[in-house]
């Protein structure tokens, strides 16, 4: 248990029978009436975000999440199929499961599986990634980075935008928190 002055950015608290990750808390003190924070909750089941409002004395249960670092094997459909680091035990994900990391997911990747009593909750991708072009237009000569943008399909059929210098088959970086272009690679 945690008080309401522990709570802070980023932690996973349960509140009715579900988990919800803080990712904003305020301070509030009235003139004439006790303390309250005020707390921006994101629903790591359903997905939505909430706000909501405490007394500063109540009580919270903190939920400690269990990070594994795992690599991707392969997809079988709609299963994902990943390696436990330390034990090799492999494990499948659905494609639900996974949600927005299937844009940047790579065979032989190692990440984060997060999980709350033997039930998996996500993966956390790292920042950048480096993805290969494998269709974009043609870039002219005398283009330069401030030029303007083009899409361009990468390796796991995303498309983004990237400067007009970047060519079929290059490598480059991706933000994957954003999916903005952040530099070519080769």
């Amino acid at each position: 248990m945690i008080s309401g002055g522990d709570v802070r950015k980023g932690i996973v608290i349960e509140l009715d029978e579900q988990l919800y990750q803080v990712l904003d808390y305020h301070h509030i003190k009235m003139g004439r009436g006790s303390a309250q924070i005020r707390l921006k909750l994101h629903d790591i089941h359903a997905g939505h975000t909430t706000e909501r409002t405490f007394q500063s004395s109540e009580k919270f249960i903190r939920a400690h999440l269990d990070y594994r670092s795992m690599q991707y094997l392969y997809n079988d459909g709609n299963l994902y199929y990943f390696m436990d680091e330390e034990n090799y035990e492999q494990m499948p994900l659905n494609a639900t499961q996974l949600g927005d990391v299937l844009n940047y997911l790579k065979e032989g990747m190692s990440l984060q599986v997060s999980s709350y009593k033997d039930e998996v909750l996500g993966v956390e991708l790292p920042t950048a990634v480096e993805l290969e072009v494998i269709d974009t237009g043609p870039g002219f000569k005398g283009d330069t980075a401030t030029a303007g943008n083009k899409p361009a399909t990468l390796e796991t059929s995303i498309t983004i935008q990237v400067p007009m210098f970047v060519n079929t088959g290059d490598v480059i970086k991706v933000d994957t928190r954003t999916g903005n272009y952040l530099e070519r690679v080769s």
